[in-house]
């Protein structure tokens, strides 16, 4: 099992490098930053993760996660640089692709494309999102990618994006492309990521939920001929118990992020972080 930490965000007086920095010296294999480019004031959308469906003050603060990793990334060495999630369908993809892949490059194939088309509706619409098909229009812009780095001259000719024969540079350090991670637990999930995708990352996770989601995987991809073990399952969210290690392995996931508190600042330390490694000191690198 591999174990990543995401942090939501980050105080004025501490920075990201030195956060992501300490998550590499203690031996996890991936760093996670969440997006949300925005809020409305008065959201009518209720957040799924609070029983009173009360959006968290705390996710008003994200950082863009894109300059985020790249901060980490130069400061770092080994550990691997994820968004847990990126929001699709509010990204031009042409300018994604050359973010992603600038960012991966730089960082010698490091990086871990989560993704998923978004749950905050106010805020979907705001960035012009199709949202009642905002997946059609997540699977065009996953497509643009995908052509993006893989084709030395690409083009594309859809509903949402149109354009003629270009050329982008610099191509992902990864082969054909980083790992494209898709999250959510939506009714056509797993179709989408057998047709799609490299990997499955469910939010609020339990044993119960992996072990579902990888059947219907693993049905999904024989339908289409693809072999399922090509299918990395990651078990995300807040609180994940670490006593269920084995259960959630057992399951079918390849790897735990747990959802971390961010630290307050220099003076205070790491002590969530660092007390969290200590129960993972036998499945850590160091």
């Amino acid at each position: 099992m591999k174990f990543g930490v995401n942090v939501t965000t980050f105080k004025p007086d501490l920075d990201v490098a030195d956060v992501a920095r300490r998550v590499e010296e203690l031996g996890f294999e991936s760093f996670w930053l969440p997006e949300h480019i925005l809020y409305p004031v008065q959201p009518k959308s209720a957040y799924y993760g609070a029983s009173d469906g009360k959006i968290p003050s705390i996710m008003e603060e994200f950082m863009d996660p894109y300059v985020g990793l790249a901060r980490a990334s130069a400061v770092t060495k080994h550990v691997l640089l994820g968004t847990s999630i990126s929001l699709v369908p509010e990204h031009n993809p042409l300018v994604l692709a050359k973010r992603i892949s600038t960012l991966d490059y730089f960082s010698r194939g490091r990086f871990l494309f989560g993704m998923g088309t978004g749950w905050l509706q106010e805020e979907g619409e705001i960035m012009k999102v199709d949202w009642e098909h905002r997946w059609a229009q997540t699977r065009e812009c996953i497509l643009v990618l995908k052509e993006l780095w893989t084709k030395e001259a690409a083009e594309f000719h859809g509903k949402y994006y149109n354009f003629p024969p270009v050329r982008m540079y610099p191509k992902p350090f990864s082969r054909p492309h980083p790992p494209m991670i898709m999250g959510g637990t939506a009714k056509n999930v797993f179709k989408r990521v057998a047709a799609l995708c490299d990997g499955w990352m469910p939010s609020h996770a339990t044993p119960e939920m992996i072990r579902d989601g990888k059947a219907e995987i693993e049905r999904e991809c024989k339908a289409i001929g693809r072999n399922p073990s090509t299918v990395e399952i990651t078990a995300f969210g807040p609180g994940l118990d670490i006593g269920q290690t084995e259960e959630f392995e057992k399951a079918g996931a390849k790897r735990m992020v747990v959802r971390l508190e961010p630290p307050t600042g220099r003076k205070e330390g790491f002590k969530e972080l660092e007390e969290y490694a200590r129960k993972l000191k036998k499945h850590l690198k160091n």
